[in-house]
């Protein structure tokens, strides 16, 4: 057994049930020094939380952060609520000396990610932000691919992140669920909520953006509130985005996400073009990679699919034997591990808040591009 490591989990939507499973199973599938103990679930609904904390094992219950972090019995904070309470719940976590991990996006702006960026560092706190897909075994896959040089100079890189939940008219704004719409709560539509994933594995894989442009659209304007029966109030989160970027590398790049794409349910793409070869890879399809590699004879070119269950695969030898596939629950604990293992070695785990805020300075320009229908460069 481990040592022993106290959690306060913030938060029991779906990013409470997955970081719980994670903290359950890391230890049966990964042999890290550490043992996440479930000590406390925090949330301001004590009736609807009381039962989360029975159904996956949490010790405690907490209806205050505030009280959560000045418990003594908590080593860790995960942040795992809306948006808008990020920022005061980190701060205040790394300055009581817990470590954070937070979902993403970061924060509501940039600015508020660098007041947590730098509480976390001043503190020398661990600290991690739950980019999961970074953990899912094909992508990390990618970036070995591509950090052995197998495809060469990267000339283009282009991501889709699509679904089509918010289509009704009829579907609210605000509350437990649908706060994604309220830009008082979300900060950002499909940007913070979907395209922070597809940036995050952009500059993971390819580097730096130095510009973008880019354009959205709010298709339904205003929408009724939830929780105040007969109330509509203006919709501001952007229901759709488009835009160009160009790397510090030189490398190009598309990036397109929207909430508005019927039939899509979570589609995550990217392709990576290089001077050897290309790369592709579609969530929905997440035990899969595509390569194709130009140096090979003409006469067998051809796109090549890889399977990524063996052994020898990024987290694979972990799980189960070659041709079983894992699934999007894994990819926490995957993170999980990467951070708890992180702890035992000393070495800080990425993504950290430092990573995370390049990833929101990235969309805050992206929004910024599309209400001035300007190019915006990175840094200024």
């Amino acid at each position: 057994m481990g040592k022993k490591l106290n959690i306060g989990l913030i938060g029991y939507g779906f990013m409470g049930r997955a970081h719980s499973n994670a903290y359950r199973k890391v230890n049966q599938f990964f042999d890290v020094g550490y043992q996440p103990v479930l000590k406390a679930i925090c949330a301001r609904n004590e009736a609807k939380v009381r039962p989360f904390a029975e159904q996956w094992g949490w010790e405690s219950v907490e209806t205050d952060w505030r009280k959560l972090i000045e418990r003594k019995d908590i080593d860790a904070i995960d942040i795992g609520s809306p948006n808008n309470t990020h920022r005061d719940i980190a701060v205040a976590a790394a300055a009581a000396g817990k470590m954070v991990l937070c979902e993403k996006p970061l924060a509501m702006n940039a600015g508020e990610g660098l007041e947590m960026t730098q509480a976390v560092e001043k503190a020398g706190v661990p600290n991690m932000v739950w980019f999961n897909y970074r953990r899912v075994p094909a992508i990390a896959l990618a970036k070995q691919l591509i950090d052995e040089g197998r495809i060469g100079r990267v000339f283009h890189y282009r991501a889709k992140y699509l679904q089509d939940w918010t289509i009704s008219p009829e579907l609210p704004q605000g509350g437990a669920g649908l706060w994604r719409l309220d830009a008082d709560v979300a900060g950002s539509g499909v940007t913070g909520d979907l395209l922070a994933h597809s940036i995050d594995t952009a500059i993971w894989l390819i580097g730096g953006v130095q510009k973008v442009s880019a354009m959205t659209e709010t298709f339904i304007k205003q929408r009724a509130i939830q929780d105040e029966p007969g109330k509509v109030k203006p919709v501001k989160i952007d229901d759709a985005c488009a835009f160009l970027a160009r790397f510090k590398n030189g490398a190009l790049a598309t990036f397109e996400s929207t909430r508005y794409a019927r039939g899509r349910k979570n589609q995550n793409t990217f392709e990576v073009n290089g001077e050897f070869g290309s790369i592709y890879f579609d969530l929905e399809d997440a035990h899969q990679l595509q390569y194709f590699n130009h140096r090979e004879e003409s006469h067998v070119h051809g796109w090549r699919t890889i399977l990524v269950t063996d052994s020898d695969h990024p987290y694979m030898k972990h799980w189960w034997v070659p041709g079983c596939v894992i699934g999007y629950e894994h990819t926490f604990i995957n993170a999980l591990a990467d951070f708890l293992q992180g702890l035992e070695s000393g070495t800080p785990v990425r993504p950290n808040f430092r990573d995370a805020l390049e990833t929101q300075y990235v969309c805050d320009a992206v929004l910024k591009s599309a209400s001035t229908e300007s190019w915006q460069t990175l840094g200024k």
